[in-house]
């Protein structure tokens, strides 16, 4: 059962801000924020709409659909890699147990890539809000996270959607990977 406090931080730990993105249009920026808003992923529509309100963003889109098309594969990759790093994690006495952790573990992972699209899709890089990453460590700090288990599936996830991609864009592509993941190792440096 969820504490107050702790349903307090997951309503507050939204570690998406589109407040930098003055390059796209309100319109755009609308899409990709009622999809934040909704916690989902951009449909197809939104793409097109966002496309043809910044069709520079056209060849990065490509490459954000395919990876929410690919999220269950990509997620399940990840899920491995912590298993073979961390193999008794969702045992007792494991950072992931018991299994509604662990579970709750792969559907962040699930949300981690969400953002991530958004920000391919928008060509922005560095699309956190300190506020909701400050908010989401006080989150894991609350609820004894494992975020070493964390940052590994986060890098398993960037290697298994790099695997998808065609290797001319994965120096495109991993920016977006690495921000969030150094997001998350500072939780680990910031409050030691």
């Amino acid at each position: 059962m969820l504490t107050d406090r702790v349903k307090e931080l997951i309503a507050r730990a939204r570690i998406v801000s589109f407040a930098s993105w003055e390059s796209h249009p309100a319109e755009s920026i609308a899409i990709f924020q009622a999809a934040e808003d909704a916690r989902v992923y951009l449909t197809d529509e939104d793409y097109a709409k966002i496309v043809a309100l910044s069709p520079q963003t056209s060849s990065l889109i490509s490459i954000a659909q395919l990876l929410r098309d690919r999220v269950v594969e990509i997620v399940d990759e990840a899920r491995v890699e912590v298993f073979s790093q961390f193999p008794h994690i969702a045992e007792p006495g494991g950072g992931l147990y018991p299994p509604e952790r662990a579970e709750a573990c792969w559907r962040d992972f699930w949300h981690y890539l969400r953002p991530i699209t958004y920000g391919i899709s928008g060509g922005y890089s560095e699309y956190t809000s300190a506020e909701g990453l400050e908010n989401m460590r006080i989150l894991y700090e609350e609820l004894q996270v494992p975020l070493d288990a964390m940052t590994v599936g986060l890098e398993g996830m960037k290697t298994a959607s790099l695997k998808r991609i065609d290797p001319s864009q994965h120096s495109i592509v991993s920016p977006y990977f690495d921000h969030l993941i150094n997001q998350l190792k500072s939780f680990t440096t910031s409050h030691e």
